[in-house]
């Protein structure tokens, strides 16, 4: 009874992820008929794509059973209440939703609009103010997400490989052996997708695009790597502890930047302290900090793959004992 309620139970959580994906491809087309292409961008890559890819993953190592609670987190629960508490308090002073009245809609976006082209010297206007007007945010964000992924490998902490590797790489292998028309197909694929990544990396200054829908597009090819060929065969070819190197580099590559800035006396990620001409320095700037967190997200994303996947191991491991 047990063991049948726990088979339906996943196929509805399947069913709500795959609604999931089809409803962040639904608002990634609503975007683009609102001519948002950039937001659409993200929400296919990241809401339809990764996202529904890493639910899968989490389902794919969750056991029939749950631990026993052996505390009561009484102090944690009183804490998300009051921050949500916070929150909602602090929302009560913010214009009504659409309200043509709100700040944004007066000055902040006339001035984006009217002058981003002659101070920032860059065709995308989201590029110009996710990576010049509001870049120590955007800085915020990238720190936020080498957080998460410190935060995956500190809770997951699957450095150490199962004693069992040779095992484990025979059943994934046989696994995926059968596969031969989707692995021969892949193998074209990636090189085209990490070329699209690419593109959208460097190409984000005059098109939709940027640091953050590269990195998860090129992370994305690892992701199809390693479903199709085996974690250990990726494991072999994307060294573990070079991502994590990349994931703290692309955050020290935005960081200096600003340092530099600071340096030549101008303000922290001021671009025009970069070069003597302050149109050139905002190009140089942007290009740079684009880099840096394309690098963190592409880094970030498959350092919270292969250490899902890499429980998943233990669990192909010990359903294989199970079965004999």
């Amino acid at each position: 009874m047990g063991v049948a309620f726990a088979i339906v139970l996943m196929k509805d959580l399947l069913a709500v992820i795959m609604l999931l994906g089809i409803y962040g491809l639904l608002s990634a087309s609503f975007f683009v008929a609102m001519d948002a292409v950039d937001v659409a961008f993200t929400e296919a890559s990241v809401g339809a794509g990764i996202a529904t890819l890493l639910m899968l993953v989490a389902i794919s190592i969750t056991g029939r059973s749950e631990n026993p609670v052996r505390h009561k987190p009484f102090l944690a629960l009183a804490v998300v209440i009051i921050t949500g508490g916070l929150l909602i308090y602090g929302t009560l002073d913010m214009p009504y939703f659409g309200s043509a009245a709100a700040p944004i809609h007066q000055h902040v976006a006339p001035r984006y609009i009217n002058d981003s082209m002659q101070e920032i010297g860059v065709p995308n206007i989201v590029t110009s103010v996710l990576a010049s007007y509001r870049a120590f945010d955007t800085f915020g964000e990238v720190v936020v997400i080498f957080t998460a992924g410190i935060g995956v490998l500190a809770l997951l902490l699957v450095v150490r490989r199962p004693k069992d590797i040779e095992k484990i790489d025979s059943l994934n292998e046989s696994m995926h052996e059968e596969h031969l028309i989707l692995r021969i197909v892949t193998k074209m694929l990636i090189p085209f997708i990490m070329l699209f990544a690419f593109y959208v990396q460097f190409h984000g200054d005059f098109g939709p695009g940027g640091g953050f829908q590269a990195g998860v597009i090129f992370a994305a090819a690892i992701f199809l790597y390693a479903m199709l060929f085996g974690l250990s065969t990726a494991r072999r070819v994307i060294n573990q502890s070079l991502i994590q190197i990349l994931a703290a580099t692309g955050v020290l590559l935005y960081g200096s930047v600003g340092v530099v800035s600071l340096l030549n006396g101008k303000e922290f990620l001021d671009y025009s302290a970069l070069s003597s001409d302050p149109v050139a320095g905002q190009h140089l700037g942007i290009l740079l900090i684009e880099l840096g967190v394309g690098v963190t997200v592409a880094s970030v994303m498959a350092i919270i793959f292969f250490s899902f996947a890499g429980r998943s191991e233990k669990k192909l491991l010990q359903d294989n004992k199970d079965s004999q």
